[in-house]
């Protein structure tokens, strides 16, 4: 009886013991639920648990409405009203030809050349070796030139040389001094030195060959600047900057911007193209357009599609749309042939041979394909399903033509 106490006991004893060393889980009290926080203007977490739909379609409907908008810096969608490039022009000779000049029907190369020779004091006016003088070598040229802005004496441009004349290929010649003109008639550079050709032309025994343009080449840094274009920054009160591409709203963001990051108010829309900038006396204007240009800009591109009828060439903006349409587009094809045949008369016969012309029509009227485009499909995805059913670029011009005309494209569509 003893036994069977004292076995109870130990049982009791080992049961009591787990209890207290096994690990106790102990619920956590209720946490009363947080008041909603106060609204910052900031966008707050998802909370934990909360379903957030990361499908193609809600992907592509966020997407969707983000506007067309992007960054840029104010000296790349603008310029300065007054500070430009300006053009030079000028007439030559270029000699030293391997017999590529003009021929002796040009009669600029040596009226050309008899009056530099005079400049240099040799007459030839009365020489009877005049009407004997060969042209060959040499060729009459118009020379070409941009002065860019500020540019002062000293300074080097590169010069473009066309051929004015027959010559055909420029190749190893040399520009002979030129003075460039300006619009107003006054020199303000001289050009000179030999020429470099991207192309060439070789003509033996009637057979030629030509690669690109070899009668037109350049002289880089060719040409010295000896006038300076009048224009003083510091003595201007007001400048203009001009838009790339005229805008209302991008003109008023612009002024915006401008007047946020100089801290005053210094710049207003003028209309859709000009912003309109305010100098303080005594402030130094190049550095105050040196910060100007680097502010950036929201810019909002309108949308544009572009065709070459001519080369078949389509060029799509990113962001055009497109309306719901269905488009049914066909083609006929009409195809002549012509053969000729000779008819002869009978062997005794008292016609003549004639030939005699037989044509043949063929017309094939191409079954009509089907495209619909859905809400939101842009361009790219119309010219995608016109080329999978083989249409040519010519095919896709007349379709954003028509679909222009039915009002089924939200853009501007340039025929060039």
């Amino acid at each position: 009886m003893n036994m069977k106490w004292a076995r109870c006991a130990l049982l009791l004893a080992l049961f009591a013991c787990g209890r207290e060393t096994r690990p106790q889980v102990l619920a956590a009290p209720p946490v009363p639920p947080a008041a909603p926080p106060a609204s910052t203007g900031t966008a707050q977490p998802p909370e934990a648990g909360t379903f957030q739909d990361f499908s193609p379609q809600a992907l592509s409907a966020s997407v969707g409405k983000v506007s067309r908008v992007r960054l840029a810096h104010v000296k790349d969608v603008s310029s300065i009203e007054g500070i430009r490039d300006n053009q030079l022009m000028g007439y030559g000779i270029v000699v030293g030809l391997q017999g590529t000049g003009d021929s002796t029907q040009t009669i600029f190369p040596l009226q050309t050349l008899v009056s530099a020779l005079e400049r240099m004091g040799v007459n030839l006016q009365s020489s009877p070796l005049l009407s004997t003088m060969r042209t060959q070598n040499m060729a009459a040229v118009f020379i070409s030139a941009t002065l860019p802005p500020f540019a002062r004496p000293g300074n080097k441009i590169d010069v473009t040389v066309s051929s004015a004349g027959d010559a055909r290929s420029l190749q190893g010649g040399l520009l002979l001094m030129t003075p460039l003109y300006g619009p107003d008639g006054q020199i303000y550079a001289e050009a000179q030195g030999p020429l470099v050709i991207g192309g060439y032309a070789v003509a033996l025994n009637g057979s030629s060959k030509q690669y690109n343009f070899p009668t037109t080449g350049r002289v880089p840094s060719g040409g010295i600047v000896e006038r300076a274009v009048p224009l003083e920054l510091n003595q201007m009160h007001s400048f203009s900057l001009l838009l790339r591409d005229a805008d209302f709203h991008t003109a008023e963001t612009m002024a915006q911007s401008i007047n946020k990051s100089m801290a005053r108010n210094l710049a207003h829309a003028v209309d859709s193209r000009r912003i309109a900038l305010a100098v303080a006396p005594g402030e130094d204007a190049a550095a105050l357009l040196a910060r100007v240009q680097e502010v950036e800009v929201q810019v909002y591109p309108r949308a544009k599609v572009v065709v070459n009828e001519r080369t078949g060439t389509v060029v799509i903006g990113g962001d055009v749309r497109l309306q719901p349409v269905s488009i049914l587009h066909g083609g006929l094809a009409i195809n002549v042939v012509t053969e000729y045949q000779v008819s002869q008369p009978n062997e005794f016969g008292q016609g003549t041979t004639e030939v005699v012309p037989q044509t043949t029509i063929q017309a094939q009227d191409k079954a009509a394909n089907r495209i619909e485009l859905k809400q939101g499909a842009t361009v790219d995805d119309l010219v995608q399903d016109m080329q999978q059913i083989g249409a040519s670029a010519r095919d896709i011009i007349s379709i954003l033509q028509a679909m222009k005309a039915a009002g089924a494209i939200e853009a501007e569509l340039e025929v060039l």
